[in-house]
């Protein structure tokens, strides 16, 4: 089965909270082999080391215990405070951000040198020391332990400062804005050569196609598609694919079809399957869409009667503007072509009529009977309209002609409509918008 095919596995063993600490642990276990097995004698040693050599390493037995005991004391601490924090942070954010959280990569490496530490003095206290080995070697892995310690003891002073950092809200809007424009630019920077081109009309399919079915149940968020355009090119057919970025496939179910004249065999469904990068949840290091919707469902988790913090979803709004402006500002590709000019793999983009619709109508619903939250709307879409070219200044103008009616609806008393007015044309934007909203009884 795909799903235990190796590539698949090391995939999902590469974005797992596992990675870094294994590679972490391993690393420290081969510095215990070589305290245990030194290859080679001390007698090249200086002699100021060789003078801080224990007369009996095995008497360090004590000191390894209280090592070891301190070291799972301090494990057992710092998670206990992580598992405090992020319950916060689940209740104040997204739940998709509160794995992301503990499985940043600062934090995976906290991990693995604290598991490590815990490995190498385990390794020291099970294997006895022999009286016919070289003391100096086991004398040197007993002070490297204690090293080990107060690097991880350094490490524990950086693990609290980063996590009580992290779930500040600056913190991880910011972070989310970051990592979000990055994945853009990744991808921007990727498809500059000609080989990756944008055709706004869909290609129609010809006779005959062949279809293919996913693998296995989970979101499709990116793919090696250069991989999959010589697989395409290696039968002389070209590939369509059904889906969008990020969305959820299930097992079997058509996700795409092999335009060509030759049948693909098994072997090369299964190239085509691996050249998929499918996960369980949500990354937005494969797919940036993904960083704008956790954005807006912080902003809507804001808005909710438990929590009623329109001043964060005001901020997460002006990241998803900005991020929308970067947007408009690259051009996306759509298909890839061969060395020769064919074009052997299409795909489908969300438009940015759905992608504005998707971002900021829950924003609307949830912010309607907030002022702000609408005047912030306003502002998004005025921003947005300097930016934009012409074909989608339409959309811009009919979200900006529903804000407007929901101010409309929602500024009865006399004060609001003059606060409302005395904003709704401020500032330089593209769109068609009253002088002033219609007079109404209070």
């Amino acid at each position: 089965m795909l799903l235990f095919h190796p590539i698949m596995l090391f995939k999902r063993f590469a974005s797992s909270i596992a990675y870094l600490p294994t590679l972490a642990a391993l690393f420290y276990a081969v510095l215990g082999l070589l305290a245990l097995l030194p290859p080679v004698t001390s007698d090249f040693l200086p002699t100021v080391i060789k003078e801080l050599g224990l007369e009996d390493p095995g008497g360090a037995q004590s000191l390894l215990t209280a090592l070891l005991g301190g070291m799972i004391s301090l494990v057992v601490f710092s998670f206990s405070m992580v598992m405090s924090v992020l319950s916060q942070a689940g209740a104040n954010f997204s739940h998709k951000l509160v794995f992301g959280l503990i499985s940043a990569r600062r934090h995976q490496l906290v991990l693995g040198h604290y598991l490590g530490t815990i490995l190498f003095i385990l390794m020291l206290l099970i294997v006895p020391y022999s009286l016919d080995g070289d003391r100096m070697w086991r004398s040197i892995a007993v002070y490297a332990a204690c090293v080990m310690v107060l690097h991880c003891l350094a490490l524990f002073v950086y693990f609290i400062h980063n996590v009580s950092q992290s779930i500040q809200v600056d913190a991880v809007i910011s972070s989310l804005h970051t990592d979000t424009l990055s994945s853009m630019k990744q991808r921007h920077d990727r498809e500059k050569e000609d080989r990756w081109q944008y055709q706004p009309i869909t290609p129609s399919l010809q006779a005959p196609c062949h279809e293919l079915h996913a693998g296995e149940a989970g979101y499709i968020q990116s793919a090696d598609l250069p991989a999959m355009a010589e697989l395409a090119e290696r039968i002389g057919g070209v590939i369509h694919l059904d889906f969008q970025f990020g969305d959820y496939v299930l097992k079997g179910q058509p996700i795409a079809r092999l335009e060509g004249e030759q049948a693909p065999d098994e072997k090369w469904r299964t190239s085509f399957l691996e050249t998929l990068i499918q996960l369980d949840g949500e990354s937005v290091g494969e797919h940036f869409a993904h960083g704008m919707s956790q954005l807006m469902e912080i902003a809507i988790k804001a808005l909710s009667p438990g929590i009623n913090d329109p001043g964060t979803a005001r901020l997460c709004l002006h990241r998803i503007t900005d991020l929308l402006s970067h947007y408009l500002d690259t051009r996306m590709a759509n298909r890839l072509l061969d060395s020769h000019g064919k074009v052997r793999v299409c795909w489908r983009l969300e438009s940015f009529d759905s992608l504005l619709h998707r971002l900021l109508t829950p924003i609307l619903h949830y912010g309607m009977e907030d002022q702000s939250i609408l005047l912030g709307l306003l502002k998004a879409l005025k921003s947005l309209s300097v930016t934009t070219d012409s074909p989608y200044l339409a959309t811009l103008q009919q979200f900006a002609d529903r804000v407007v009616e929901c101010l409309d609806e929602n500024s009865r008393h006399a004060l609001d409509r003059t606060f409302v007015n005395q904003r709704l044309s401020q500032g330089y934007h593209r769109l068609n918008l009253p002088d002033s909203l219609d007079a109404r009884s209070p």
